[in-house]
Formats: structure tokens, C-alpha cells, sequence
């Protein structure tokens, strides 16, 4: 009779397999309970961020349900009847609420188009900057203003371009006999309203590329002058790319913002003049959900924007994937 010794390759393959991918659950109960053991601090640590947000960031989300209801002080929340869709159908058939979303679009469209170059063109400038004594002014200066509060911005703005009082309007009617209402002309109030914007932001979001720029590999630099490139293609081919990861990172978070407008900045700076393009929904949550206390429309103009700046974020971050650098 034909026996196969145990050392063939038949004998081997005839053997049953062991798993390899399952590992024995008293490996895993031991190696988990000393796992969890030696991370106990860090879970203690951690243990005060989620209470936080628990309470002040999520149990606060279950407000959002007088979006759907006919919110009333005296029933309360739970005791409101139900409305259903009818604040959301108030959105959209109403006009004045369609062109309030429109301005909205606008301004933060602007402000992203006009105003997200202008921190990474900083950054790259102040990189340049080889004297450390002038470089930490110039930081020091443009950093300044995002530590003001916009009623002191929106002071210092109406300072300048009021049209009786205002430095700038002082300086042309001297000149030539006559001033500009900077603030009453939807126009160079659309201007002021991104300019200020620009000069309180752009110092502070420069820091995010200035530390993305140490990431760069300085022998890079060292082996493109060899070959003859300039600072101009040195930031082409070099800067621009190395921090470009931070850069749609930084786009995608700003789109997911679309839809908020900062509410200090417009209250600061409209005036009666310029309500057809300086009423917001942040505005308008104000005076309808404040002023008026119609909570339920002012929930469910908020509950749209969260939705929007949602879908815009998926979207942005899908698109960026496209070319290797979405941020999930």
C-alpha cells in the first residue's frame, strides 16, 4: 500500500489551513484589556472635549426640530404643534427671501474668490523676506486686525469713508470740492464690505501657509537655481505645488462656508442705503427670529444654510479627490 510521507508536499496540502486573518479571541481580549489599560489617561484627557460637545455642540442640535414645528414660548419646544415643511415652503415662495439667499451667495462668493488668494500671495511674499527684524514688523502688523473685534473694524471703516466726517471724504473735498458716499453706493460699499474683510483675515490665514512652506524640502530649491530657474519659476514649479494639499484643504473648508456670511461684519457696516444687497441670512435670522420672534422661520433659514454648506463641502471635497488631494 502507497502511503504518503508526512514531509510531501501532498501530505502538506492535505493538512487543513489555520486562519491567519482571525486571530484567537484570547489573543485579542488579552492584547485589547492591556490596550485600553496603558491608554487610560488619554481617555481621562479626552473624556472633558466630549462632554463638550455633547452638551454644547450636539444636545443643542435637537432645537433644530422647530424648524418643523409652530414654536411658542409658552408650550415650549416639545409642546409646539407641528407645522411640517410650511416654514421651508415660506423660504422659497417668498421673494424677498429667494434675493436675501442671493446676497448671500454673492458676498461669500466674493469674499472667496477676491479674498482666498490674497493670505497664500502674503505668505509666499513675507518666505521671501530674508531680514528676520522687518519680517517680524511686517507679521506683526498684518496679524493685528484679525485680534479686533469687527464693532472696532466697522469704527475704524466708517471713520474713514463717512461721507460728512470721514477722513478720506475730508481729504477729497478739500481736493476737490465735493465727497463720495463710499457708504450709501451698493457698489463701493460692495468694496469696502470685501476690502475690510481681506485686511482683517489675510495676516491670520497667512500663518496656515507659512507653516505649510517649512514643509518644503530646501534642497529643491537649491537644485532648480543650479539649473538656472528664477524665484519666479522656483515658485511655480516648487512652492506653489509643495503647499497646494494645504491650499484645497483650506478651499474646501471655505466653500462649506458659503452660505455664512459673518453676521458682526454686515450688522456693523449696513445702513438703510444698501439693504438690497447687505441683507443676509444672517441678518435676517436676526431681525425675524430675534426682533420679531419667529423662531421657526429663523431655524429653518438656519437648518437650510447647515444643509447647503453640507452638500457644498461633499461636493468640493469629491471633486478634489478627482486629483488626489480631497480631505477625507
Amino acid at each position: 500500500m502507497n502511503k504518503t510521507p508526512p514531509h510531501t508536499p501532498a501530505f502538506a496540502a492535505a493538512q487543513p489551513r489555520a486562519s491567519t486573518k482571525a486571530k484567537p479571541n484570547w489573543l485579542v481580549r488579552k492584547y485589547g484589556k492591556r490596550v485600553l489599560k496603558q491608554n487610560i489617561p488619554l481617555y481621562i484627557m479626552f473624556l472633558p472635549i466630549i462632554i463638550f460637545f455633547l452638551v454644547f455642540k450636539y444636545y443643542p442640535m435637537t432645537g433644530l426640530v422647530i424648524a418643523f414645528k409652530r414654536y411658542s414660548f409658552i408650550k415650549g419646544i416639545w409642546g409646539s404643534p407641528w407645522a411640517g415643511l410650511s416654514s421651508f415652503k415660506l423660504i422659497f415662495s417668498n421673494d424677498q427671501m429667494i434675493h436675501i439667499i442671493w446676497n448671500t451667495l454673492l458676498l461669500s462668493g466674493l469674499a472667496i474668490v477676491i479674498g482666498f488668494p490674497i493670505p497664500i500671495i502674503l505668505a509666499l511674499l513675507l518666505n521671501e523676506v530674508r531680514k528676520m527684524a522687518f519680517k517680524r514688523l511686517i507679521q506683526t502688523f498684518v496679524y493685528l486686525p484679525h485680534f479686533l473685534n469687527w464693532v472696532i473694524v466697522g469704527g475704524i471703516v466708517i471713520t474713514m469713508f463717512s461721507q460728512n466726517t470721514g477722513t478720506i471724504n475730508h481729504l477729497i473735498d478739500k481736493a476737490f470740492g465735493t465727497t463720495i458716499p463710499f457708504l450709501y453706493n451698493e457698489y463701493s460699499w460692495l468694496g469696502i464690505f470685501i476690502g475690510s474683510g481681506i485686511w482683517k483675515e489675510a495676516g491670520w490665514g497667512a500663518i496656515i501657509y507659512l507653516a505649510a512652506l517649512t514643509s518644503i524640502d530646501q534642497s529643491l530649491y537649491e537644485a532648480a537655481s543650479i539649473d538656472g530657474a528664477n524665484k519666479w519659476q522656483q515658485m511655480l514649479r516648487i512652492t506653489l505645488p509643495g503647499i497646494l494639499p494645504t491650499i484645497i484643504i483650506m478651499l474646501i473648508l471655505k466653500i462649506g462656508h458659503l452660505m455664512e456670511v459673518g453676521f458682526d461684519q454686515v450688522f456693523v457696516l449696513q445702513n438703510d442705503a444698501v439693504s438690497n444687497i447687505s441683507e443676509v441670512i444672517s441678518t435676517f435670522m436676526y431681525k425675524i427670529g430675534i426682533q420679531q420672534a419667529n423662531f421657526s422661520l429663523a431655524t429653518a433659514m438656519g437648518l437650510f444654510e447647515s444643509f447647503v454648506g453640507l452638500v457644498l463641502v461633499v461636493a468640493a471635497n469629491r471633486i478634489a479627490r478627482q486629483f488626489g488631494q480631497g480631505l477625507w
